[in-house]
């Protein structure tokens, strides 16, 4: 970044000295006769460090760069004057108007280290600036994705619940099936056993869910599992475990969704052994 110095003083031969003196620094020097003229340069380059002359006619420098901290705040401003009126110089440093007051006649290398730190100090606040901005506009999207989180999070809960409530639907629709219902995964362990299921294969006071279908199931039903495991489906098939327990069961492989395999079993009471029961008084299936 090219760094723009403008100096301001209404004598010619002052101007000529400072621009002799600080070429060397690789400044880009502006120069003004008078406040006036040197606001007229402000408004068509953009200047960084400001020095000014205090005693000038229409203006004082002190006057100048007031003006010019209101329009231009973000300028490093010095005053270099042989006079020292030091009431106007102390209210302007106190009201923050001047960076720096230096005096004519002047030593070359403080004025250089001065100006040079004038820059130093127009960077910091360049960089301190570009900073702030990039960590408002940094805070900005935290916040934006911060908002798309907390959608995220709560789009997710509701589906969740969702599901929550649909799996109970789900369980509660299973149990009171009019029929016994049997999952048993492709390695023969029963995953899913309602009410009805259990009844019918005596197991009212136990759980099925886990057992190895092998184990708990009669013999029949083991092979129709096997045929089904080959066929991929059976049909109705009359099933008498007892004379109080009779069913028509059917077997069909799991396998739409790739990760889930195994077969359903099927066992619906028959309707003249429902009908005997009810006879008997049990209230059975």
């Amino acid at each position: 970044m090219e760094r723009t110095l403008l100096l301001v003083d209404d004598e010619e031969n002052i101007l000529r000295s400072l621009v002799r003196l600080l070429r060397r620094d690789g400044y880009k020097i502006l120069t003004a006769n008078s406040g006036d003229e040197g606001m007229e340069v402000l408004k068509e380059n953009d200047v960084s460090v400001i020095i000014s002359d205090q005693r000038m006619p229409q203006m004082t420098g002190v006057e100048f760069l007031s003006e010019v901290k209101e329009i231009y705040p973000g300028t490093v401003r010095i005053v270099l004057s042989g006079y020292t009126d030091l009431k106007s110089v102390t209210d302007a440093i106190n009201q923050g108007a001047i960076f720096r007051f230096l005096t004519k006649p002047w030593d070359d290398a403080l004025l250089r280290a001065n100006i040079e730190e004038a820059f130093q100090y127009y960077e910091l606040q360049d960089e301190n600036i570009r900073l702030t901005h990039e960590l408002k506009e940094a805070n900005k999207e935290l916040s934006f994705l911060n908002q798309d989180l907390e959608k995220r999070v709560e789009e997710k809960t509701h589906e969740l619940i969702l599901n929550m409530r649909a799996a109970q639907i789900s369980q509660e629709v299973l149990e009171n099936l009019p029929i016994a219902v049997l999952g048993i995964g492709d390695d023969g362990t029963i995953a899913v056993a309602n009410q009805l299921a259990h009844k019918l294969l005596g197991h009212e006071g136990g759980c099925l869910v886990g057992c190895s279908s092998e184990t708990v199931l009669p013999e029949v039903l083991n092979e129709m599992l096997q045929y089904a495991v080959t066929d991929g489906i059976s049909e109705y098939e009359r099933i008498s475990l007892n004379e109080e327990i009779q069913f028509e069961a059917c077997y069909s492989q799991l396998g739409c969704a790739d990760h889930i395999q195994g077969s359903i079993l099927v066992m619906r009471p028959l309707k003249d052994q429902v009908e005997a029961n009810l006879k008997r008084g049990t209230g059975g299936i």
